[in-house]
């Protein structure tokens, strides 16, 4: 967890697969935002992405009593949702790299913060550079530049090896520069 040590989320590990409901509460509070986020960045749509989120919290609670001592709950939690999201788009046949006629955002009359923060250009146009993003480039850039994780952390969450994750955030980072209209110097000097 980003903001807990490593003894304090084993501890908090023990007490989930004990059925203590407390901790559930405190996993819940941690991550929900930060899962939903990257959800509704990954599909493209609020509404599924709530369904996305909602079973992804079903499968915890109901597989919490299985976790393993040593487990990274966010790492866990990512991997649960990321593996929904592939098995919504197989299940419904969709092509993830076409929008189709629908907006970036689906509207909403409530607006979150992620929306409220978007309203720059700058940002709109971040946000519209990770959309157009192949959907494996966008899932290794939100987890490793948008969550924090480490590479290893990213590669367990999307089953694969670290290194192929750290080369999926560069080439993302090269294409969300092109995108946006950064020049070649600028890239290199990113490390992009």
């Amino acid at each position: 967890m980003g903001r807990v040590d490593r003894d304090t989320e084993q501890a908090l590990v023990s007490r989930i697969r004990a059925g203590e409901a407390a901790a559930f509460d405190v996993v819940y509070a941690e991550f929900n935002g930060r899962l939903f986020g990257f959800l509704v960045r990954l599909t493209r749509r609020r509404e599924i992405a709530e369904e996305l989120l909602e079973e992804t919290w079903l499968r915890f609670v109901r597989h919490g009593d299985r976790l393993e001592p040593d487990t990274q709950l966010g790492a866990w939690l990512f991997a649960v949702a990321r593996n929904l999201h592939v098995s919504y788009c197989r299940a419904r046949s969709v092509e993830s790299d076409v929008i189709g006629g629908l907006g970036l955002w689906p509207t909403s009359t409530m607006e979150t913060p992620f929306e409220t923060t978007a309203r720059n250009e700058f940002e709109q146009r971040l946000e519209e550079g990770l959309a157009a993003l192949p959907p494996t480039l966008r899932e290794a850039i939100l987890l490793v530049a948008v969550e924090g994780m480490q590479a290893s952390e990213a590669a367990f969450v999307c089953n694969t090896t670290a290194a192929a994750i750290r080369q999926r955030v560069r080439r993302a980072r090269v294409l969300l520069a092109e995108r946006m209209g950064f020049p070649y110097e600028w890239r290199w000097r990113t490390g992009a």
